[in-house]
């Protein structure tokens, strides 16, 4: 069974940067559809990114030019370069494939790595 490991998170200052990385184990992630989803308190969890096999890429309108996902060419880590981080960006950071890993009737999800912008 894949699982998946997210990293990179922290605490930053508004206009900041973070690296994400999403390392996966037990399954390739170069052949899947990849995306960074976010959770922010109370809020539903959102697709932010995503990446094709073929490094194709698509953004939310809400990080469009400020986020870059990509992928390793080993193509079993995933990154997500956050610049010009605002506090609306605060929430946990999840990878996933698109759509998300299923585990019986439930979705799987790693623990997700904590981003917090202050401003």
């Amino acid at each position: 069974q894949v699982q998946l490991v997210e990293s990179g998170g922290g605490l930053v200052q508004a206009g900041g940067s973070l690296r994400l990385s999403c390392a996966a184990s037990g399954s390739t992630l170069s052949i899947k559809l990849i995306g960074w989803y976010r959770q922010a308190p109370g809020k539903e969890r959102e697709l932010v990114a995503r990446i094709t096999p073929g490094r194709s890429t698509n953004y939310a309108d809400s990080v469009k030019d400020r986020f870059t996902i990509s992928r390793d060419n080993f193509g079993n880590t995933v990154y997500l370069q956050m610049n010009s981080l605002k506090s609306e960006d605060t929430a946990v950071y999840y990878c996933n494939t698109v759509p998300p890993v299923r585990r019986g009737d439930y979705d799987y999800w790693g623990q997700g790595t904590q981003v917090t912008v202050s401003s």
